[in-house]
């Protein structure tokens, strides 16, 4: 008996296929199941869905037509038109359970997408791109493979038994450290409550030894029990899975820790994706894409560095992996560890406790304020650079303190958040400037291979010989990036020398020369091994790297960011700098002899944030923020959603956003939803794209959503009239305005 059947494809929202479509099924599939099913010429990767055929659109062997008529004429249509059939169903995956489900429904709508574009873009490249022979065949080669395994296995375990060998050492678990007074006063906070918590350790205070405990205790209840860990960059992953496997391998196998990130094969990702869908995954470690895995028995969520930008989707769905995290804890029943030394001002404002005049936030706060071991956090110098000479790049003081550290053995750390080795190049003689042609941008003066490269388009040229506007051969350098403090630090260092009497080691990490494959990992081995001297480099050093050798960190040219029109560009500063700082004296042995420092260079010592950076008073600047946000009514006391147009020309895409926003004035009102108009962004033109936007704000989070529901088909009608329109998207709680 046939059936029909509704299935969600991967279709972008603005293609008028946002919803489930319907086909013909010989087999009853239960919802979640992957089908293969034409849609047009080609062939898709789908999931069944549960909503129901009268709902969605008819797949038919014409274009897919639109259900707008009510239920009992639609089913009447569907019934009349010749549905196509299923191609085939793929076998050998447990269909996606309804939590699952239920999360991608969640995320489509709260982020204004469609459900097929969230749920398959979830799904690993080979699973959607892998025909139904070719899964078979790849399913056949896998049972073979498991049981040669098995086979091998089980020679091995009678070899050792009649040998009566000892466990190997490579598979024996790794000593583990007691666990400090703060650290198990939080496991049994973590134990007692439900949570969400945020876990507020300062840098080196164990907030890792406390994911792992909190995992062990999951995975001791119940053996089946599965963990996902979050981090906000592909760096930090191998680290982290590293300690993971060394604690979790030796009793659970080595196949019990999976990675799931964007620097994976295809087919790597597929092997682990179903790993962790089939349960055999205990511990799920991943990039923001990893709130999304499968995961049938999830118990426990950690979220680290919780406060990182890089949480959130910045292509597609927008989406923030950190608040879906929340989210799915919720669906699952599953703890969810929010953990940072420098949480981000929504989730510390979710967190606060009760007070005479303020009720208790979602989150529970769980705090770890002091460092494993007694070691001390940095102590903070603040250099005043209007005292200095112009031009000066490492003020006096900071370089007697680094040839005093290298001396001693130690490590330094410099931190400058530009890559290449000036932002700009320009001629003196007639003002010409290094300008991007196709982007409202400056390419960056890059030494190394003598080029100018835009950073937001790729573009790139060599470096003219004389001045393309008036012929002037003295060109030159403007401002600073990482690659010139490396060699001007070379200068300024020529004699120093090791402990040993060798010279000075320099090195660099930051977008560019960890390019190639395998290379940050082999210069991050080169720091870790001592053989470094001083780092120079960007964000990309400054969290989550546990070096043990680093006792002076030094900050220049932060100050930028301390008059930005963006209003979280000073949280994203303080966090940076506290997390930088924290990468001193993480040894408490070293630090008896030697106290850790931070450096920071600036021309506004007194400015509130490095007064609030000197006492590491994380708790006070997020006071004097959130106050000064509470009095704009910014988030977290709004809530917020922007427009985003891209067209050949400004006009065209304002124009855009200005007609969407007189179509929705009337219901904007009536919800009491603000619409402001539109403006270029602050990066207008990429790639010869002009881009502008429009902020839509709102006191109450669920008048937002349903001011925007209701909005967005008209948005949709108004599209085509507006031909020139590119693409145009709307970001739900953006991070950058």
């Amino acid at each position: 008996m046939s059936r029909i059947v509704s299935v969600i494809v991967q279709t972008p929202a603005h293609s008028g296929l946002a919803d489930a479509l319907s086909y013909v099924s010989e087999e009853m599939l239960a919802p979640g199941t992957l089908v293969r099913v034409p849609l047009g010429n080609r062939e898709l990767l789908g999931i069944v869905w549960d909503a129901s055929p009268v709902d969605g659109k008819a797949a038919t062997d014409d274009a897919p037509q639109q259900a707008s008529k009510p239920a009992s004429e639609s089913a009447q249509d569907n019934a009349a038109l010749t549905l196509r059939p299923i191609s085939s169903v793929l076998g050998g995956i447990a269909p996606l359970n309804n939590h699952w489900c239920d999360l991608v429904r969640f995320a489509a709508h709260y982020y204004q997408r469609s459900v097929g574009e969230v749920a398959l873009a979830a799904l690993p490249n080979q699973l959607r791109e892998l025909s139904a022979e070719q899964w078979t065949r790849r399913l056949t080669r896998k049972s073979k493979a498991k049981v040669s395994a098995k086979a091998n296995t089980n020679a091995s375990a009678n070899t050792s038994a009649n040998a009566n060998a000892k466990p190997d050492a490579a598979q024996q678990a790794a000593p583990i450290p007691d666990s400090t007074p703060e650290q198990a006063e939080v496991l049994e906070n973590i134990a007692k409550n439900k949570g969400p918590f945020l876990l507020f350790g300062n840098t080196g205070s164990g907030k890792t030894e406390v994911y792992l405990r909190a995992a062990q205790s999951q995975l001791d209840q119940d053996p089946s029990a599965q963990i996902l860990v979050m981090v906000p960059e592909i760096n930090l992953t191998p680290q982290l899975e590293s300690r993971f496997r060394e604690r979790f391998a030796p009793q659970w196998g080595d196949d019990c820790v999976v990675a799931m990130h964007s620097n994976l094969t295809p087919a790597q990702r597929l092997k682990n994706w179903l790993a962790a869908h089939t349960g055999e995954a205990r511990i799920v470690l991943g990039t923001r894409m990893a709130v999304f895995a499968s995961m049938p028995h999830l118990q426990l969520i950690v979220v680290d560095e919780e406060h990182d930008p890089s949480y959130k989707q910045q292509e597609g769905a927008r989406y923030s992996a950190r608040d879906l995290a929340v989210y799915r804890g919720q669906l699952e029943n599953a703890k969810v560890i929010l953990g940072s030394a420098t949480p981000s001002l929504e989730s510390w404002h979710h967190s606060r406790p009760t007070t005479e005049t303020t009720q208790a936030g979602r989150y529970l706060r769980l705090h770890m304020p002091s460092r494993v071991g007694d070691g001390a956090l940095p102590f903070v110098r603040r250099v005043d650079m209007n005292h200095q000479p112009r031009k000066t790049v490492f003020s006096s003081p900071l370089l007697d303190a680094m040839r005093e550290r290298v001396s001693r053995g130690e490590q330094i750390l410099v931190l400058l958040n530009r890559r290449g080795y000036a932002p700009v190049l320009h001629c003196p003689d007639c003002d010409w400037k290094s300008q991007c042609p196709h982007c409202s941008a400056f390419r960056v003066f890059h030494k190394l291979d003598r080029t100018l490269r835009c950073h937001h388009c790729s573009f790139t040229q060599s470096v003219p010989r004389a001045c393309p506007a008036c012929g002037n051969a003295d060109i030159q350098p403007l401002g600073r990036g990482t690659e010139q403090l490396e060699e001007h630090l070379a200068e300024l260092l020529s004699d120093v020398r090791r402990t040993n009497g060798e010279p000075l080691r320099i090195s660099r990490i930051d977008a560019d020369s960890t390019r190639l494959k395998g290379e940050l990992e082999r210069q991050l081995a080169e720091v870790h091994a001592g053989e470094v001297d001083v780092l120079v480099g960007t964000q990309m050093i400054a969290k989550g790297h546990d070096f043990r050798r680093v006792s002076l960190v030094a900050a220049l040219n932060p100050d930028g960011a301390l008059f930005s029109s963006d209003f979280r560009a000073p949280e994203r500063l303080f966090s940076l700098l506290m997390q930088a700082a924290g990468r001193a004296g993480r040894d408490a042995q070293m630090q008896r002899v030697s106290p850790c420092e931070m450096w920071v260079q600036t021309f506004h010592p007194q400015h509130p944030l490095f007064e609030a950076l000197k006492q590491h008073d994380y708790p006070a600047f997020a006071q004097q923020q959130l106050g000064e946000r509470q009095q704009a009514q910014l988030p977290p006391f709004s809530f917020q959603a922007l427009v985003r147009a891209e067209a050949r020309s400004q006009p065209a895409a304002q124009a855009f956003l200005n007609a969407i926003r007189d179509a929705g004035a009337e219901l904007a009102e009536s919800l009491q939803v603000a619409i402001y108009p539109a403006v270029p962004m602050a990066m207008q033109r990429v790639a010869n794209i002009e881009r502008a936007q429009m902020l839509i704000e709102c006191q109450s989070r669920k008048a937002l959503q349903q001011f925007l529901s209701l909005w967005h088909p008209q948005v949709h009608g108004l599209r085509a009239e507006h031909r020139q329109i590119i693409r145009w998207a709307i970001d739900v709680d953006p991070l950058a305005i």
